[in-house]
């Protein structure tokens, strides 16, 4: 593994400063939420002469600028989209998801007519995995089952039985945003959460994109990948398509060094998806992680 870097050091010829763009753009930020709170006199000298509000603001700086690290897990690529796929509505692809799977639930479809969040490509329907199965495992399963009936048999798991708990597991940060949407949308079975297929972390590892996500940025395992493989099949039916990095997945490969230092993975070769794991220090062109956004409140 790569030494950590606790410390980032300036990067030589793009320092940003508060005359820059983005750094007036900071500043205007600032100054929206502190016209906002509509404070008195003395509520103002209070909070002006409050300790550790320059600690506050470096912190938050620190917590989300660009990491160096893993910077070296990066190539170029030129893989897209080739397929044509587009997001589809979210009323879609929630009757897409109840004629596949009987029972499934419905969504809170209004919450797709809000804004989507910088990056995110769609709101995407993604049924909580709790109400198909037992274990993430079993729910990652059916999916696949229902992804090879169909493609009509094109479709290939390579880590077939091997999706018990001792295997395979979500991310920390996955399970918490996610548990996140489910209280937000308690009263029904899919979720409606915004994201994208890929592009925006393309060429990197998958370690890599986990350390540039943004603060509410996380990654989707197999199970929601698959949900969205459903409802978007153009998104994978090309060798030239971006293949699909689960960033959201922790694998455990037994023959490894170190465990759990995998993420599951979908590609597409000759006629059909294939699914399987990949190191997750491997940086490729072919591969994009997928990733969503959690709630901002």
């Amino acid at each position: 593994m790569a030494p950590m870097n606790k410390t980032l050091a300036p990067r030589k010829g793009s320092i940003v400063t508060t005359r820059d763009p983005k750094g007036r753009k900071f500043i205007e930020i600032v100054e929206a939420a502190y016209n906002k709170a509509a404070m008195s006199e003395d509520e103002a000298q209070h909070v002006n002469e409050a300790q550790g509000l320059s600690d506050l603001v470096h912190k938050f700086i620190a917590e989300n600028r660009l990491s160096d690290r893993f910077k070296d897990e990066e190539v170029k690529s030129s893989y897209g989209y080739l397929s044509g796929y587009k997001p589809k509505g979210i009323t879609e692809q929630t009757n897409i998801l109840r004629q596949l799977f009987h029972g499934i639930g419905f969504a809170d479809e209004k919450l797709a007519e809000a804004s989507l969040p910088q990056h995110a490509e769609g709101w995407f329907a993604i049924p909580k995995w709790q109400s198909m199965a037992p274990t993430y495992g079993e729910a990652v399963q059916k999916v696949l089952d229902m992804i090879k009936k169909t493609r009509d048999g094109n479709f290939v798991n390579y880590r077939e039985g091997q999706l018990g708990l001792k295997r395979l597991r979500q991310t920390i940060k996955t399970v918490e945003i996610f548990e996140k949407f489910g209280d937000e949308q308690k009263d029904y079975d899919i979720l409606v959460v915004p994201t994208q297929f890929g592009l925006r972390h393309r060429g990197r590892s998958t370690r890599r994109a986990r350390e540039v996500f943004l603060t509410n940025e996380f990654g989707l395992g197999a199970f929601a990948v698959g949900i969205m493989l459903l409802t978007h099949p153009e998104r994978l039916k090309h060798y030239d398509d971006l293949w699909i990095d689960c960033a959201g997945d922790e694998f455990d490969d037994p023959y490894a060094a170190v465990r759990f230092f995998h993420a599951t993975c979908f590609e597409f070769h000759g006629d059909r998806v294939r699914f399987g794991a990949i190191w997750f220090a491997d940086a490729s062109a072919h591969y994009g992680s997928v990733s969503a956004f959690g709630p901002q409140r």
